[in-house]
Order: structure tokens, then sequence, then C-alpha cells
């Protein structure tokens, strides 16, 4: 076959309407070839014929897309100096953008013996390896816009491509499971309905699922084991593995834009699928191991691993780096997705042991003129020293703020929290954030995640209950900070069952009302449960597979109606930090917090008190922020009345300077309470753990 010397760059295979370019960076290789694949599964070789800075590159004219290939790297074998060449091993393209089928889990996958660990294994890895496909550029995008939902009016669904469609009763059944069924009407219709402005998709980057997983008869069901970083994962295609996954992908993402809808993706650059040095070898072991991995210092044959997963991906390595913008930039450019959510965040930012907050990576999104433009959220944490880093990220960023998830669990299951670290959890973490410039919303709020109990089981458990992970139920957390109240699971008791709702729909007021970003879990709009499992990660099954059958239509109805409410009115998404003092033209504070018996809160409450019950005025016209003409905005001022005890309160309603009328919009434990209007003065007994939101009707204020 023909082959023309090409060029180094862009990297992987790239198809121009007359044939392919091939590139592939490898430090220290001393011969790359490139095999292709014809439909039988044949195997044609050829060697690239150019290298020019570090990349291994030729052009075959006539390969179109569809093309399966791989590359099988020659060069030294010293695992002791970190060197891992091997060319009986096919190899995954580390840029492909389309990769065909899964691996086989057979012995030659791996370098070495089973049994005589220190022997090499040379058996040809081909006939079990998936392999890169080349893809068509081309699509029509119909004049695609990026809906730029500002991140102040952002809200956040956390959805699982096929969890959330599987077994959907609108979707049609040849797209349940796929990025056409997530791009269907009916999953855009519950999306609109929602209120919802941007959902976050667990990892689509292609990924496999381990031996370990396998053996087992269980699946990596949330995708935080990635082989490929420019691939959509090919399992959630409904029309073919051949590069139709891409096509597919991309009309997924025209039609959420369509609707309004940004979409994020939850990236994991720390690690990958191949393990430590007793992993398989699948793509990056074989074509570069010790510019690609973290090694071990004075023993390189070992993995750095900062992830729990077996290894770290070298970020100090200028190669690895571009990997990582390139990924990122493809996904913008040529996926058109909005932001992303990194997975481990910390361990991207580890420049040699330590978490450095002005690392490479960070250097390079900051002057990135793509990535800098779009959402970046950090999950600010790792599992190496140091690695818990809530508020240290730099000023593009926002975080997942644990702080915030952990605080509001503790005060409505009634732990004792200050009530200074629920002011602050509540108005947006300033304490976190404001000190570094950034803005209320660094903060995504959160009670519940895909890792961990859903929000229905974090009010129906006290313990994990993952034997179903078949891991003795020694995974997952056991920090929760979860409570059953008083029934461990499933319970027929109406008064249980009562308190659990109301406690969910708490949860849920606290979260979608606060400053910040708020991110829902998928499925708790709907009441989902997993049966107490708080670390569904193996289970591609009902377990964690939305059960629109079974769906919470009351809770659903509640959660679109604090989300259209957060929507209306401005005091709840501001985009600049409380002072606690009057803004020019009004003679009341933007915020203030009361006890029960309306007395405004003092020193003497802030210091050692703990909250159980409080009530907080936000004043509509104390906003401290312009829209975009720059006009003042003004809206209904509101008064939240919170009652975390498990016993009824007395709550009284603060002076007539405050507002001569107040009107019920939303209560957590008495929807008759709707519509009631209350005055300065008047005493409204709150039911235990329950929560009131009362607007102020405007026209009978006193205040000018």
């Amino acid at each position: 076959m023909k082959v023309w010397p090409g060029q180094p760059y862009p990297l992987g295979a790239t198809y121009d309407g007359s044939g392919t370019a091939f590139s592939v960076f490898s430090e220290s290789a001393s011969k790359i070839e490139l095999c292709l694949f014809d439909d039988e599964g044949r195997e044609t070789g050829i060697e690239l014929p150019e290298v020019t800075a570090l990349c291994w590159h030729g052009y075959l004219p006539g390969v179109a897309p569809g093309q399966r290939y791989g590359f099988r790297v020659h060069g030294p074998w010293e695992p002791e100096k970190g060197q891992r060449f091997q060319p009986q091993k096919l190899l995954l393209d580390p840029y492909a953008k389309a990769v065909e089928g899964a691996p086989t889990w057979d012995p030659a996958l791996w370098s070495y013996r089973f049994d005589a660990p220190a022997e090499r294994n040379d058996t040809d890895s081909a006939p079990f390896v998936p392999r890169s496909v080349v893809t068509n550029p081309f699509f029509d995008w119909r004049g695609d816009q990026a809906p730029r939902v500002k991140w102040n009016d952002t809200v956040v669904y956390e959805a699982h491509v096929k969890g959330f469609t599987q077994r959907h009763p609108g979707v049609p059944e040849q797209q349940r499971g796929s990025y056409a069924g997530l791009g269907s009407k009916a999953a855009i219709d519950h999306f609109v309905k929602l209120g919802v402005t941007a959902v976050e998709l667990m990892p689509v980057h292609q990924f496999v699922t381990s031996q370990n997983l396998k053996e087992r008869g269980l699946s990596n069901y949330w995708g935080y084991d990635t082989v490929c970083f420019l691939a959509p994962h090919n399992a959630y295609a409904s029309g073919g593995q051949r590069g139709q996954q891409v096509q597919e992908f991309k009309e997924m993402v025209r039609s959420l834009h369509a609707a309004g809808i940004e979409v994020i993706l939850d990236v994991v650059y720390n690690h990958t699928a191949e393990g430590n040095h007793l992993g398989p070898v699948l793509s990056f072991k074989g074509i570069d191991n010790r510019a690609y991995y973290r090694l071990v210092d004075d023993n390189p044959q070992l993995y750095m691993d900062y992830t729990g997963t077996g290894n770290s991906l070298n970020m100090r390595h200028p190669n690895v780096l571009q990997l990582v913008m390139d990924s990122l930039r493809y996904w913008i450019l040529e996926m058109h997705v909005d932001g992303f959510r990194f997975d481990l965040a910390s361990t991207l930012a580890r420049g040699l042991h330590d978490v450095d907050r002005l690392s490479a990576f960070f250097d390079l999104i900051q002057q990135d003129p793509v990535v800098s433009q779009v959402k970046l959220i950090a999950e600010p944490w790792d599992v190496g020293a140091d690695g818990y880093q809530v508020g240290n990220f730099p000023p593009l960023w926002t975080e997942w703020n644990g702080k915030f998830r952990d605080g509001m669990r503790d005060f409505w299951r009634g732990e004792d929290f200050r009530l200074a670290e629920f002011e602050s959890r509540f108005t947006g973490s300033s304490d976190l954030y404001a000190s570094t410039g950034r803005s209320p919303f660094a903060s995504i709020n959160f009670v519940t995640a895909h890792d961990g109990f859903t929000l229905r089981d974090l009010v129906s458990y006290d313990g994990k209950h993952n034997e179903a992970n078949r891991e003795e139920n020694r995974d997952g957390t056991n920090d929760n900070r979860s409570w059953n109240c008083g029934v461990e699971g499933p319970s027929d008791d109406p008064a249980i069952l009562a308190l659990r709702a109301r406690q969910q729909r708490n949860l849920l007021s606290t979260l979608l009302l606060a400053t910040g970003v708020p991110m829902l879990c998928g499925g708790d709009e709907i009441g989902r449960t997993q049966n107490g499992n708080n670390n569904a990660y193996c289970q591609d099954n009902e377990i964690a597979w939305h059960d629109w059958a079974s769906a919470d239509q009351g809770l659903l109805a509640f959660a679109q109606k604090l989300v259209s409410l957060r929507k209306d009115h401005r005091v709840f998404r501001r985009r600049r930090w409380f002072t606690g003092q009057q803004k020019e033209g009004n003679s009341l504070v933007n915020i203030a917090w009361f006890t029960p018996s309306a007395e405004e809160l003092n020193n003497e409450h802030w210091g050692p008190g703990f909250a159980k019950s409080l009530a907080i005025f936000l004043n509509g016209q104390g906003i401290a922020s312009v829209d975009d003409r720059g006009e003042r905005i003004l809206d209904d001022s509101f008064y939240l009345m919170f009652n975390a005890h498990p016993e009824p309160v007395e709550f009284e309603l603060p002076a007539a300077k405050w507002g001569i009328k107040w009107v019920c919009e939303l209560e957590t434990a008495t929807p008759a309470a709707l519509g009631e209007v209350l005055v300065p003065g008047a005493k409204r007994t709150l039911e235990g753990r329950a929560m009131a939101i009362l607007r102020r009707l405007e026209g009978d204020s006193l205040i000018g």
C-alpha cells in the first residue's frame, strides 16, 4: 500500500476527503507500525515513514472513514527503567476519535505470564483488543448555537446516558441507553419541564470494564476508566460503532442546544484503564509508558497512584499536557460541548507530589482561547496527601462544594450545625471563594451525586447496603451523613413515609434556593432509589437505571416549582456576595437573619450557636448588581423559615418595616398552606423538620 510522508500534526487519524493522515507521539520508540484491518479482520502492517518532533507519521491515499486500525510499537523492554515496548501488543491510538468493540480479557493482553510474573508474555494481543476507527469529520450542524447560559442562571442536572434513557417509556425502544435516546423528544421534554439548563453527562469518553468486574458478573457502569480521550463511548451508540457514535453524539448535542440546554462532560484525565504494573497493555503503556504515566522515582517499574485506580497520568510531560488540551479543544470545537467537570481534579494539579495551584495544567487552561471560555468544574479532591482542595482552585474554575453537601445533610438530619457554617453555605460559601476574587457561582452546590446515596436513599438508610457489588459491603463510604427517619429501608408506616417525603423536599428546597449553582443528581426529582447502594459504579441494571414507572409525581411537581421559583426570581440567582449592608435608596440590608421569634440575630447568636430553627430575609430591592443593560435589578423579597427540630416550632413574622403582607409560596410539610397570607406579628407553626418560603407582597410594603 502506498504511504506518503504526511505531517506530524494533527495527531491521530485525520480524513481529508481523499485519504487519511496518521500520526502518533512516542519519545523512545525505535519503529512504529500502523496496522489496518479489513472486514474479515485481516491485518496489514505499514511502517510509519517519518519522525518529526517525536511524532511518527504517514499519509495513506484512499483510506476512508470506517477504516479500523491500531499500532504496534517497537522499542526497549526495560521495565526497571519504565520502558515497556512490546510490538506483539496491538495498541489503541491515544487520539482515536472512535473505537469499535471492547477488550476480551485474554492473557495475551498482559505483558507477563500469570503463572510466572517475572517472564515476559509475547503472545499477540490483536484478536482480543478493540480497534481504533477513522471517522468522518463532516457534519451538518444546521446553525447550531451554544446556549451560553450565565453561571448564576445555571441549574445542572447530572445524568447518565444509559441510566436516564434505558427504562424511559417515551424513548423509542431502539434508542434506549444511547445518545439518540438522551437527545430524543421525551428526554428533552423532561429537562425542559424540570427547568434545568445543563446536563452534566457522566463519562462518555471511551472506557472499558475491567477483567475483575467481568469475572464478578458486573460492569463499569459509571465509566471512570478511560482508554481514549477523544472517542465517544461506543456502547452508547444505537446506530453502530464504525464512526456512527460520533455522528449520533453530535445529533444529541444539536438537539439539546435547540432546547436551550448545555452539555457538560464529566471527564477523567487523571488516570487510564491500564492500571499499574500488573494491569493490561491497551494503549499508553506500549506507546511510551515513561512519558504518559507518573512512575515511582526510585523504582520506575511501579506507578504513582493519586487516584486509587493504579496509575496517574504524567501531567508534567508536555506531550501528555498536549493530549489533554487537544482532547478538550476537540470536544468543544468539533463536538460542540459547553463545559467539563474534571474528575479528581487535584490530581491534575500535582506538580511533583503536592497540589500546586499554579501547575502547568491550570496555566494552560487560563491562556487557552478556546478552553478558557467554557464552563469548568473541578471535583476538588483526590486520594493523595493534601488532596482535599475545596476552595483552592484558580478564579476561572467552579468547584463541587463538598462542604455544602455535608453541611446541609447534617442540618436536616438534626446534627449540631453551627449557625455561622449554615450562613456561609447558604449564601455561596464566601469563606471559600471570596478572598481569591471569585463569585458566588464558584460554588457548585449539591446534596447528592452519582457517588453516594440518592436523595430518597439519603432519608431511608442509616448505612450502606452494597451487597450487590459482591465486595461483602466493604466498598463505598461509611460517612454518609444520612438518616433513615426511624426505619432502615422500605417502610409502609405512613408517618415514616411522610417524614421521608418532607426531608426530600427540605433538601431540594435548600439546594435550589441557596446562593451558588445548584446541581441535581439525575433521578432525585422522581424519587429514584438504589435500595441503599451508595456505590453503584458496577450496577448496569435496574439498581442504577431510572425507574420511570415508579416515579414520584408529587416530588417531581415540587422540584419543578422550586426550579421555576429560582428562575423567576433574581434574588436566588445573585452574581455578587451578600454584604449585610443597605443599598442606596433602600432602608433595609440585602440579607437579615432572625430567630423564630423574629428577633434579629446578633453576635451572641453567631458565636457558639447551633442552627436548628431560623429565618432569613432576602431583600429583592437590595441586589448589588445590574442586568445586561446596566439597569438596576429589582425583585420580590422573601422570608425563608427553617425548622430542623424534630418538634413543631412557632415562628413569628417580623416587624412591618420588613413587609406588611407575606404570601406562602412553598411549604415542605403542609401543601394546603400555599397562598396563605400573613402579616407582621402573625404566628405560624412550622411542623418538625419543615421549611416555608414566604414572598412579600410588594404593593403593601413600607420599603422605599
